[in-house]
């Protein structure tokens, strides 16, 4: 499976922002899950979606303002952030894994290039 993260931008606090992963290859039977990671930190799951989009998993950090949402027939996976703040400037990566959601980056063998997010107070 390939990946492409794209969507990031600059924002003010309080704003919102749609990530997308679009993916290539046999998508549909993939856990897929966003990880971030801010300068000089380690890499961090935010949110995780099994491959029906019946299980979601999120980071206790981003729950209730990031919803994570998939599309099998267009072979996307969507990241839909609200009410962002300054801790959530990172970079947004997905991931994809054939077994299930999982907060470990090692559990993921295919990752998409990473798209910066940038939250201004």
């Amino acid at each position: 499976v390939q990946l492409q993260a794209f969507g990031g931008g600059s924002v003010q606090a309080g704003d919102l922002l749609r990530l997308s992963c679009a993916a290539s290859g046999r998508f549909s039977s993939y856990s897929v899950a966003w990880f971030r990671q801010a300068p000089g930190q380690e890499r961090k799951f935010v949110a995780g979606i099994n491959w029906s989009g019946g299980s979601t998993v999120y980071a206790d950090s981003v729950k209730g303002r990031f919803t994570i949402s998939r599309d099998n027939a267009k072979n996307t996976v969507s990241l839909q952030m609200i009410s962002l703040q300054p801790e959530d400037t990172a970079a947004y990566y997905c991931a994809a894994t054939p077994g299930e959601i999982s907060r470990t980056p090692l559990w993921y063998d295919s990752w998409g290039q990473g798209t910066l997010v940038t939250v201004s107070s």
